[in-house]
């Protein structure tokens, strides 16, 4: 068995770019549109991933974007995607700048949730042992759900 990827359905394609690649940080390695079907499948990878996962060797993450307008609710989602991050309060303090809200900071040093465009919950795990504690976190509450 081998796992090859998430498939996790956007309404704008525009908007899940810029949450997924130019503020979270993965990668696009491919895309595909389907007149026939009317649908574009966007593949991302996380920045140490991206090469292998162009070669289909490593998990990605699928935007799937139907062309007829469709609204999405819980029951088409899913728990949530799991990144582990280098720093994870630079990419808090980078999503929060590009205006995302830290569902679960990163009190911790070890963990936070945001949530993309679309609702779907992303969990970001620190790379290695969990950073000392530091503010704007340490007093940041939680906020919506995850």
């Amino acid at each position: 068995m081998e796992y090859l990827h998430t498939m996790v359905r956007i309404r704008n394609i525009d908007e899940s770019l810029n949450f997924y690649c130019n503020l979270l940080g993965l990668i696009e390695v491919s895309r595909k549109d389907s007149e026939k079907g009317r649908y574009s499948l966007i593949f991302l990878a996380a920045p140490d991933d991206a090469e292998a996962a162009s070669q289909t060797r490593r998990p990605t993450v699928e935007l799937t974007y139907n062309w007829d307008r469709e609204e999405y609710e819980g029951g088409r989602n899913f728990g949530h995607l799991a990144f582990r991050v280098n720093n994870i309060y630079a990419i808090c303090k980078r999503l929060l700048d590009g205006g995302v809200t830290i569902c679960r900071p990163p009190r911790d040093g070890h963990m936070a949730f945001v949530r993309s465009p679309d609702g779907i919950s992303v969990e970001l795990l620190q790379r290695g042992e969990a950073l000392p504690p530091a503010e704007p976190w340490v007093s940041m509450l939680n906020t919506g759900e995850w």
